[in-house]
């Protein structure tokens, strides 16, 4: 394919382009890197003028802008494909844990270090690469293809739903294909076909007035931090199961298929435990790690804190604690529901003693797609294409918001075809980008691509 062979002699170009972009700090969280954020949908912009992508433009919102762009088919009856991506990233923050410095990208063992290599720059750059890889063979793309890539992903995407609202009819497709999850390995490449939903809560217990005196009022007055652990505790029994009445009610249970279909993902005990740092799994009875990782729900204890946290020694008992407790939702739970249910059960666990407030800070849908639609089969076979092997199927522990809002907004199915490995450290220092799988997520890209337009339906 003229296409597929362009892009492995664009290789050396290839890495140069994803190197400038991932220079660009487009940390969307903090206010100092708004001009980085507007500096990085220029870049983005400009490059997909380059590659031959049509009515370029950034669309301000509330926040940061969404790149939008279109590229359009040598034929009228092509059908129609939403990629969506995002060029923001996270703080880079611990600064002192990487091995070289975020924004300045390295290659070493096969891979590139930057923050944003991987969630999401350099999976956005196979779309862009394969558009420019047609552009400068064919003249013109397999079929239509819409670009939306925002800004906002990574602090929730508070814009993006009234954004798609907006341009609903240009953003008018078949389905949408979206490049932002891990394959199981480097040598096995997968397809996510579901996503685990999110209700991200923030726990505040008061107790006393004011922080005390421990040597004054310890063992005298309830300390609060000693109520939001027992409080904390009492989420799991002793079989790993959570206690929030009517928790489970809604999830949606595996059928024999499924978990026929699990097992047969690669999973090694040994490299798992490598890779978390952690000696043998933990969680819900019943259940292996891959199910209780996509297909089963979960709730942590995101951070914990209260009174003297600094250097050395202060002997308060303090007058509040927090803690911010995520859950992980698995299709049917809605988030809001599962938040509701929560509070209640904090109530009734709190002594009475201290009073509890929680905040609701973030939700996001769980999603499910359908493993034998044409989108999902085009993407099996360009797998097959640029890696050489068949994906297996897998579910996701992670959320992706957007693919409920595509869903919702634009009646639109999403075809989740990462190309990152597990061990990329998202959100992590070091993060990073198999270079390798860079150029065959473009070489498959382009396969999927021309799959869809062979067969004349998405």
């Amino acid at each position: 394919m003229a296409a597929i062979d362009y892009v492995r002699r664009d290789r050396e170009g290839a890495l140069e382009r994803l190197k400038a972009f991932l220079a660009i700090p487009s940390v969307s969280a903090t206010p100092e890197h708004r001009d980085d954020m507007q500096r990085a949908a220029e870049w983005l912009a400009q490059r997909m003028r380059e590659s031959g992508i049509e009515d370029v433009r950034i669309d301000d919102t509330p926040g940061h802008p969404v790149v939008f762009g279109r590229a359009r088919a040598g034929r009228q009856d092509a059908p129609t494909v939403l990629v969506y991506g995002h060029y923001d990233v996270q703080p880079p923050d611990p600064i002192e844990l990487w091995e070289s410095p975020p924004f300045e990208p390295q290659v070493r063992n096969g891979a590139v270090y930057a923050r944003g290599a991987s969630d999401d720059k350099g999976q956005l750059l196979c779309h862009v690469d394969a558009a420019a890889a047609y552009h400068a063979t064919d003249g013109r793309m397999p079929v239509n293809v819409v670009y939306a890539f925002e800004g906002e992903e990574e602090v929730g995407s508070p814009s993006l739903d009234d954004w798609l609202r907006e341009h609903a009819d240009e953003l008018k497709a078949d389905l949408a294909v979206i490049s932002d999850t891990a394959m199981v390995s480097r040598d096995q490449p997968s397809l996510v076909y579901g996503l685990r939903g999110l209700a991200y809560l923030e726990v505040t217990v008061s107790g006393p007035n004011r922080d005390l005196h421990s040597g004054q009022f310890g063992g005298a007055v309830l300390n609060p931090a000693i109520a939001l652990s027992g409080i904390i505790a009492a989420l799991h029994d002793e079989h790993g199961r959570i206690t929030i009445p009517g928790f489970y009610d809604a999830v949606r249970t595996l059928d024999d298929e499924e978990r026929a279909a699990l097992a047969e993902v690669p999973f090694d005990m040994e490299t798992f435990e490598a890779a978390t740092g952690s000696a043998g799994g933990w969680g819900e009875e019943g259940y292996t790690i891959l199910e209780r990782l996509g297909a089963r729900p979960s709730l942590d204890v995101n951070g914990m804190w209260s009174g003297w946290t600094g250097e050395g020694a202060k002997t308060v008992l303090p007058a509040k604690a927090h803690a911010k407790i995520s859950m992980r939702l698995v299709p049917n739970q809605d988030p809001h529901q599962v938040s509701e249910a929560f509070r209640n059960h904090i109530a009734e666990l709190a002594p009475d003693r201290v009073s509890v407030e929680v905040t609701e800070l973030h939700g996001a849908k769980p999603a499910l797609v359908d493993r034998s639609s044409p989108g999902m089969l085009a993407a099996v076979s360009a797998y097959e294409t640029g890696f050489g092997k068949r994906p297996v199927f897998t579910l996701e522990g992670g959320s992706i918001p957007v693919v409920a809002s595509l869903e919702e907004i634009l009646g639109l199915q999403s075809v989740l075809m990462g190309f990152g490995l597990g061990d990329d450290n998202l959100h992590a220092p070091n993060e990073k980008f198999d270079i390798d799988n860079f150029h065959r997520g473009t070489e498959t890209v382009i396969a999927f691509l021309d799959t869809l337009a062979r067969h004349g339906q998405a």
